[in-house]
Order: C-alpha cells, then sequence, then structure tokens
C-alpha cells in the first residue's frame, strides 16, 4: 500500500503538469489504452478462464464505477491544488466504512457516527465554504472520492474471486471501453509529448493499482486504507515544489482531522478484533 500511494502521487504530479489542453474523458481513456497495451497478453488467457457470471458482471460493475471516477478525477486534477486533492480524496476510507457498513447490514454505532462527523469536519475545513469559493474542482473531486470508494469496495471482493493481476486488466479493459464513446465525443489532437507523460502517468497507475490489489489480497481495508494518508505530506511537497503552490495550512489541518478520525477507528476496531479473537480462544480452551 506504501509503494501503491507513492505511484498515485506520481500520477497527480503527471496529470497535473498535462493541464487543460487535453479533455478530461480523452486523457483518461489514453491512460487507459496504455494500460490495455501492458495487460493484451492476458486477455486471451482470462477469457479461457471462465468466471462465474457472478464474477464478469462485478468486473463491469467496477468498470462503470471507475468510468466515472476517472472523469471526474481527471477534471478536478487539472483545477484543485495536489495538496487539495489528497486531503479530499482521504475521505474515501470513511465513504468505505460507511458504505462497507450498509452493505452488511451492520449499524454505524455511536463512535462509527463519531468517525464520520470528524471526518467531515476535516473536509469541511480543507473545502472552508463561505470563505472561499468552492469551485466545480472541488465538487468534481468529491464526486471521484465516492464512485472510488464503492470501486474499492468491489476491488476488495474481486481480490477474493480471481488473482490481482487478472482484477487490473479486466479494470483496464472495462475502463477504456466505457470511456472511448466520451473520448470520441470530445476528441482535440494529440501531440508526442502528451502521448509521453500520458504514457508514463499509465505506468505508474497500472502499478499502483496492482500493489493496492496485492495490499487487499494480503490485509483487510481498516489496515491497508491508513497508510495512504501519507500520500498528503508527499502531495503538498510536490505541489510546492513542481507546482509553486504554496502549502496551505488549513488543508493540512483539515487533512489532519480526517487522518486522526480514521486513524483511531482503525486502532479501536483492531482492539475490538483481538479482544473477540481471544474471548473465542477461551470459549474452546479445555
Amino acid at each position: 500500500m506504501l509503494a501503491s500511494g507513492i505511484a498515485f502521487v506520481g500520477v497527480n504530479g503527471g496529470v497535473k503538469h498535462l493541464g487543460t489542453d487535453l479533455p478530461a474523458a480523452q486523457s483518461a481513456f489514453i491512460r487507459f489504452a496504455y494500460g490495455v497495451l501492458f495487460f493484451l497478453p492476458m486477455l486471451g488467457p482470462i477469457w479461457r478462464k471462465g468466471f462465474p457470471a457472478p464474477v464478469w458482471r462485478l468486473f463491469g460493475w467496477r468498470g462503470l464505477l471507475h468510468v466515472a471516477a476517472v472523469v471526474f478525477w481527471f477534471h478536478a486534477m487539472a483545477r484543485v491544488p495536489v495538496a487539495e486533492m489528497s486531503a479530499i480524496a482521504f475521505l474515501n476510507p470513511v465513504i468505505v466504512l460507511v458504505l462497507a457498513g450498509l452493505m452488511l447490514g451492520e449499524p454505524l454505532g455511536m463512535r462509527r457516527l463519531l468517525v464520520v462527523l470528524a471526518a467531515l469536519a476535516g473536509a469541511m475545513i480543507v473545502l472552508r465554504p463561505g470563505f472561499r469559493a468552492v469551485t466545480e474542482g472541488h465538487l468534481s473531486q468529491m464526486a471521484a472520492t465516492l464512485c472510488f470508494a464503492v470501486s474499492y469496495l468491489f476491488a476488495k471482493r474481486l481480490s477474493q474471486l480471481a488473482p490481482p493481476g487478472v482484477v487490473v486488466a479486466m479494470m483496464s479493459f472495462s475502463v477504456t471501453l466505457g470511456l472511448l464513446p466520451l473520448a470520441l465525443w470530445v476528441w482535440v489532437p494529440v501531440d508526442l509529448n502528451q502521448m509521453v507523460w500520458l504514457g508514463g502517468v499509465a505506468g505508474l497507475a497500472t502499478f499502483g493499482h496492482y500493489a493496492m490489489t496485492r495490499a487487499f489480497v494480503a490485509a483487510p481495508l481498516t489496515v491497508t486504507q491508513p497508510v495512504t494518508f501519507l500520500q498528503i505530506l508527499w502531495s503538498a511537497a510536490l505541489g510546492a515544489l513542481a507546482f509553486a503552490e504554496p502549502v496551505d495550512p488549513w488543508v493540512i489541518a483539515g487533512g489532519a482531522v480526517i487522518i486522526g478520525a480514521v486513524s483511531l477507528n482503525t486502532w479501536a476496531e483492531a482492539r475490538r478484533g483481538l479482544a473477540l479473537a481471544e474471548a473465542e480462544a477461551e470459549s474452546v480452551a479445555p
């Protein structure tokens, strides 16, 4: 998950560098088309594998969610400072927490509800509505974060049904197909420099998704998600050094509130799981 986070910060820098010269749907399509080239040798074996119909449906739903997510994200990345993008993205595990609870039929409980409220307060510190303009870029990143959160739930489920490489390959295939009509609708000429940068973005993103899927196999979301919080430090440094974006203390503070809320919940969940395991061990002990 640490390697995945570093790769995605590199993706942020590449897309930020490209700016708004290319439409978001077209940039996203070219990035995922590169990903298809990386995984093209796997297409035949995947098809012959013959996954059950429910698995193919999960691949399809994840692809649709990721199409929406990446279009929103590419649109926001060119318009919002890198550190703010990362801070807003920290709401991802909070959304996962809420949605996973709802999908499993579990009540949020007072502690989880407080975590959600604290994280939303952190988001308000980052956005500061009423004190500055909340742009379409901010709203686009919020929409992307929601779509990515649901996509991660599908990825977690798929990681139990298919190898990590297959999960990432199917995401590349399905998202590229989904983005194709959107990209053709807004297509503009692309130069060699833009193609090279998008190729680099695709390589980093593909590696990041693969590393993330391997992390999902190795550990539960409550363990893997907090590691992504280091991204705010790297994102702030990237924005300051590469794009001359000032380090906004409000963004760092809001991100810290979200990080603190989710980290406390992760610690509490771990202690709860340990206590349940100990109680179960005592109940079966002779």
